[in-house]
C-alpha cells in the first residue's frame, strides 16, 4: 500500500552495537507499518453507515466507500465510490 514511510533497507554500519540497534529499529517499524496497513485495509473494506445533508458533497472531508450524502445544490442524493481507479462521489438512480 506504501501509505507509511519505511526505513532504509540496510546499511553498513561498521559498529555491532549500532548495527543491532538499526536492524532492531527496522523490525520493529515493518511490523508497525504492517499493522497500519491491515488496519487500514480493513477500515477500507468496512462499509459506512454515514448518511449527509449537506449543500455540497465537496465539503465533507474524509468521505470512506459506501457514504451516502444528499446534495442540496443538485437535489440528488450521491454515493461515495472508493476503488482503485476511483475516488469520487457518484449520482445515485
Amino acid at each position: 500500500m506504501a501509505r507509511y514511510p519505511e526505513i532504509p533497507i540496510a546499511y553498513d554500519i561498521k559498529n555491532e552495537e549500532v548495527q543491532k540497534a538499526y536492524d532492531e529499529l527496522s523490525r520493529w517499524a515493518a511490523t508497525l507499518v504492517l499493522e497500519l496497513d491491515t488496519r487500514d485495509a480493513q477500515v477500507d473494506n468496512t462499509p459506512s453507515t454515514n448518511i449527509y445533508s449537506v449543500v455540497t458533497v465537496s465539503t465533507i472531508g474524509l468521505p470512506r466507500a459506501g457514504d451516502i450524502a444528499y446534495s442540496a445544490s443538485t437535489g440528488k442524493f450521491k454515493g461515495y465510490v472508493s476503488t482503485a481507479g476511483t475516488q469520487a462521489w457518484e449520482n445515485l438512480n
